[in-house]
């Protein structure tokens, strides 16, 4: 008997130390190319499959949590299961190097891009890693979707979400109908919405599932205010201080409230976050052009990290083209810095203020139907978002049009581009097919994209 629960002990995961986890984060941030389905995927399988730090069953539990909050749901995702390991230094580690490279590799895009954006080689490399990226998104869906839709109940919804998405209906309604359907399933009694539990009930403190855990992850008054306090003051600091001293006309007071707004009001996980924005830089404030916007998405398949990252380019171009008294690229640098503290400061006052009381929810059946199903509406608005992508990389022109009072994008079918079609097609089976990584397949396809520009068969 002695044996045999020695063997079992040595199965189980200990707590991993505070320079693993730094290995583990910086690993999940760098393989992160491709949006938010390729990051759940490599977490799953390094922090459940590979190191059972944490449960299948508590992973999805706070996933569903997480994409029902504002902002990037994978590095919300990160900031809980780091500070469920190292308390808030583990989660400030883990959702700041979830999105460090990003920033760093995106500040790297901007200047670029303002430097030769509208060169032919700029143009050649759009030309080619636009249709890869789509590519890279679909595989992604596919395979987040695998471990998201894990009932017809959960396709339904996602199918509805989408639908609605695509003829324009706000992100919020969808996110607040595809809520109360949760809470009607979960009245009725229905099991529909519930995710089966197929792995081991291990978590990432070598304990059970349904064991306790340590003291600071239950709920305390002195934890809760101490968490609001804290960061909601870093939060606010720069757009209260930008108000006081430039007044609201100021273009770095513009960008702090936008994208204060943007990490507020964007629920629905990353892409539901760079919808708004969108909505935002181009329909409100013309900050960018809805082509640039598309630049802007590519731009921000191509980093490591969160999509959501594209904010930073948006008031990167803002305050560039707005630069004042500074040199177009320092006012461009501090108005991407500044976009990005806004949008992503958030992430660790949200998850590190209610963190505590995710665990104690995680067998109340009633409102984790409701969070699969904002989880399922989610996955729905990916979809829509993948759509809008590859509508605008596969034709050159698109129209709005109208139907009663739904309105939704209609291409125009002789701007059809059939290099772009060749390179999606081509992308799709070396992704699908051959499980080419995303980086190799952008890479190669933005090379192909300047061979066609460079012998004159594209531009």
């Amino acid at each position: 008997m002695d044996s045999i629960v020695q063997s079992s002990a040595v199965s189980v995961a200990g707590p991993a130390s505070l320079r693993e986890a730094f290995a583990v984060w910086t690993r999940v941030s760098l393989a992160g190319i491709g949006g938010p389905a390729i990051q759940i995927s490599t977490m799953h399988r390094l922090l459940v499959q590979r190191k059972r730090w944490i449960s299948e069953e508590r992973f999805f539990h706070a996933f569903s949590y997480c994409i029902a909050l504002p902002g990037p749901e994978m590095q919300q995702l990160a900031i809980y299961v780091g500070w469920l390991a190292h308390r808030m230094i583990g989660g400030i580690t883990a959702g700041g190097l979830f999105i460090l490279p990003g920033v760093v590799c995106m500040m790297a895009l901007c200047f670029g891009y303002v430097a030769g954006a509208e060169s032919s080689i700029g143009q050649a490399i759009f030309l080619g890693i636009k249709p890869a990226i789509l590519a890279v998104m679909i595989e992604a869906i596919l395979r987040f979707g695998r471990h998201v839709l894990h009932s017809k109940w959960m396709v339904g919804l996602a199918g509805a979400a989408f639908v609605a998405a695509f003829f324009k209906v706000p992100f919020l309604i969808i996110v607040l109908i595809a809520a109360l359907v949760g809470v009607a399933v979960g009245l009725a009694g229905l099991s529909g919405l519930k995710r089966p539990v197929t792995a081991p009930a291990d978590d990432l403190l070598g304990r059970h599932a349904h064991a306790e855990l340590p003291d600071h992850t239950r709920p305390s008054l002195a934890q809760f205010s101490g968490s609001l306090a804290l960061w909601l003051a870093l939060w606010l600091a720069p757009p209260a201080a930008l108000v006081a001293i430039f007044g609201f006309g100021n273009i770095y007071t513009q960008i702090s409230l936008v994208f204060g707004k943007v990490a507020v009001m964007a629920i629905g996980g990353d892409y539901a976050v760079v919808a708004f924005a969108a909505q935002q830089a181009v329909d409100s404030y013309h900050w960018v052009s809805s082509r640039e916007m598309q630049e802007a998405v590519a731009m921000g398949e191509m980093v490591p990290g969160t999509i959501m990252i594209v904010t930073q380019f948006l008031g990167f171009i803002a305050a560039y083209r707005d630069a004042g008294l500074l040199p177009p690229l320092l006012a461009g640098t501090l108005g991407g810095l500044l976009a990005s503290w806004m949008t992503f400061c958030p992430c660790f006052l949200w998850m590190l203020v209610i963190a505590p009381f995710i665990e104690g929810l995680r067998h109340n059946g009633f409102l984790n139907s409701t969070l699969q199903a904002v989880t399922a509406a989610a996955v729905g608005m990916i979809i829509n978002l993948s759509v809008w992508f590859g509508i605008r990389t596969l034709f050159h022109d698109v129209a709005p049009m109208r139907l009663a009072q739904l309105e939704f994008d209609m291409p125009t079918i002789s701007s059809f581009d059939l290099w772009a079609f060749v390179l999606f097609i081509c992308a799709t089976i070396a992704v699908l097919r051959y499980k080419v990584g995303p980086a190799t397949t952008l890479i190669v396809s933005s090379a192909v994209g300047i061979a066609l520009v460079w012998f004159g068969l594209a531009g």
